[in-house]
């Protein structure tokens, strides 16, 4: 909201008031203005909850509470915020600079020493864990870490604005991260390309997020790609994903109620469902996704995507209801435009072999065309799933012809820079080795 207030009054000169529920107004008027956007825009604050309150309770904010913010009520509130004059505070200055920043109160280095006990709780108490025992990063560790990249410890990989307060990503950073969760010095070329994308996507709802790994890393870290694959029974898969929300919490910045504020959370947010392709196992003519993405097939590279929505086929595939009708009748329940079909190999073989979709490309095509949605208000059914914005991941250990559909967002969009990445992007890990 603040982004398209700021646009409107330094672009076409539109004087603007942001609105917000009372429980992130702090968030808003605060660390977003410092850090994020640069311009503070005045905010009202509505009463708590404000989302799916019948027409008569807004009514009553509107016309019978008061702004949070100031104690005016409300419309009065929202008139003399558009119309009185800026003060000298309030004029757009930018946001806190990296340097800035820097002479800000942070974290130290080093802490302690310490007993082990004490030092647990010390990071539970900075809220830099995801409350399992952590391995402490002693600067022994983290050189250890350090082996395996060739990479300066120094070298700076992004700058965090939002949430994490102009905070550089440094090499070191990352693998002190690593050692938190567990993780070996083979795998830290992975968590590094990972950390482009920290911090994790969240939400008000329960956002969730999802780590594919593609290409020959998948074999020399021994990720698991078969049986269980997103279960906790392979060491790679669970420290990648795990160190994914340690990055974001200590690096990145979220923290409860302070700059993540969602209502229920989600426990997928622990691993991150972290998985690689079974590419072994895909028929032929079906492409691995970072292939379909524009990489070559012996590059090894990280797709990190956001969603809300983790549907399970809950049985397996029927002869009487082909299967990929089905997967389109559960693409109709997903909220946004984008669809990721998570499938065993065997339904991959199914699809090929007795309902002759070639490849990836062939279903996806047939997604995007057949799947309808009916529009509320008018009864008009639309097509919501556009080619770009549908993917097939093939994994799992062929056991069982089950599937799940989901709404994580991958993006087929591939930029090959290390820094170049956007939501649902791709990062390749060869580049941190």
């Amino acid at each position: 909201m603040s982004r398209n207030c700021k646009e409107l009054e330094q672009k076409y000169k539109i004087p603007t008031v942001g609105s917000s529920a009372a429980n992130i107004i702090d968030y808003a008027i605060n660390y977003n203005f410092k850090y994020t956007n640069g311009s503070p825009i005045r905010y009202i604050g509505f009463p708590f909850p404000v989302a799916g309150q019948p027409q008569a309770v807004h009514h009553k904010y509107v016309f019978e509470s008061k702004d949070v913010v100031s104690g005016k009520p409300m419309m009065q509130a929202f008139i003399e915020a558009l119309t009185s004059p800026l003060t000298e505070k309030e004029k757009y200055k930018g946001p806190v600079s990296a340097a800035e920043a820097a002479q800000e109160p942070v974290e130290p280095r080093l802490i302690g020493p310490d007993t082990e006990e004490n030092l647990q709780q010390y990071f539970i108490d900075k809220d830099w864990t995801d409350y399992m025992p952590i391995v402490l990063p002693t600067e022994e560790r983290v050189a250890k870490m350090l082996e395996g990249t060739t990479h300066d410890p120094t070298e700076v990989i992004k700058v965090l604005d939002w949430p994490g307060g102009n905070r550089e990503i440094t090499v070191e950073r990352v693998a002190t991260c690593a050692v938190m969760a567990g993780a070996r010095p083979e795998h830290l070329p992975v968590i590094l390309a990972l950390a482009n994308h920290v911090p994790f996507g969240n939400s008000t709802s329960s956002m969730a997020n999802m780590i594919l790994v593609n290409g020959p890393i998948r074999d020399e870290i021994g990720m698991n790609y078969g049986h269980n694959v997103m279960g906790p029974h392979n060491l790679a898969n669970s420290v990648i994903g795990r160190s994914y929300t340690i990055m974001s919490k200590t690096i990145g910045g979220l923290h409860s109620k302070k700059t993540t504020w969602s209502t229920l959370g989600s426990t997928m947010q622990y691993n991150n469902v972290c998985i690689a392709e079974n590419e072994e196992a895909l028929p032929e003519g079906w492409k691995p996704f970072h292939v379909q993405a524009g990489f070559n097939k012996n590059d090894s590279v990280i797709t990190v995507a956001t969603g809300w929505s983790y549907i399970s086929c809950v049985t397996e595939a029927k002869r009487e209801y082909p299967v990929y009708m089905w997967m389109g009748d559960l693409m109709k329940a997903l909220t946004f435009n984008s669809a990721t079909v998570i499938m065993d190999p065997s339904v991959a073989v199914l699809l090929k072999d007795t309902y002759k979709y070639n490849s990836k490309d062939d279903l996806i095509k047939w997604f995007a065309g057949n799947v309808e949605k009916t529009i509320y208000a008018t009864g008009q059914k639309v097509k919501p799933f556009m080619e770009p914005s549908i993917n097939v991941i093939v994994t799992g250990g062929g056991g069982q012809t089950t599937w799940f559909v989901t709404d994580f967002m991958l993006n087929r969009n591939i930029v090959r820079e290390k820094n170049m990445v956007t939501q649902g992007g791709s990062t390749l890990i060869d580049y941190w080795r």
